[in-house]
């Protein structure tokens, strides 16, 4: 199997994981009495691994002096994660785990043809077309769908 194939394959996971994210936060929440207190304890425990990990990995430690002159919009990835780690723990369990899925691919691709579109943080260029479009109506649809079969 080719390297792509590899790739796509590990994000298919890691979306898999998503869903069980959502759930798993969602119970530490309720235990914990808040879901802002589910969300500290997903990303403390983010945040202990990936420390193990760069210390497993022995990575060099970064150049303070290269974060603080980093362009602002560089810090909102971590303001953008805890949006999603709350919203996913406290939206998921409201509307479905499926529907949650749908509708965060839905805002993905929104964002993503925006992206592109613009040519926006670093990608290339690349036009808004009515496939692409279609593309995304039928991630609408699907949420449409999703939803309907609620009990």
């Amino acid at each position: 199997m080719d390297t792509t194939a590899w790739l796509v394959l590990t994000a298919v996971a890691v979306g898999a994981a998503v869903p069980m994210q959502s759930a798993i936060n969602a119970q530490m929440a309720s235990l914990l009495g808040h879901p802002l207190y589910g969300a500290v304890a997903n990303t403390g425990v983010a945040t202990l691994c990936l420390l193990l990990l760069i210390l497993a990995m022995r990575t060099p430690a970064p150049e303070l002096r290269d974060a603080a002159s980093a362009p602002w919009y560089l810090w909102l990835g971590g303001l953008i994660g805890a949006g999603f780690v709350f919203g996913a723990l406290y939206v998921a369990p409201r509307i479905g785990a499926a529907a949650f899925a749908a509708a965060t691919i839905f805002g993905s691709a929104i964002a993503s043809l925006a992206i592109d579109h613009f040519g926006l943080l670093g990608f290339a260029q690349r036009p808004v077309s009515l496939l692409r479009l279609a593309g995304a109506g039928c991630l609408l649809l699907g949420i449409v769908l999703l939803r309907s079969g609620r009990s």
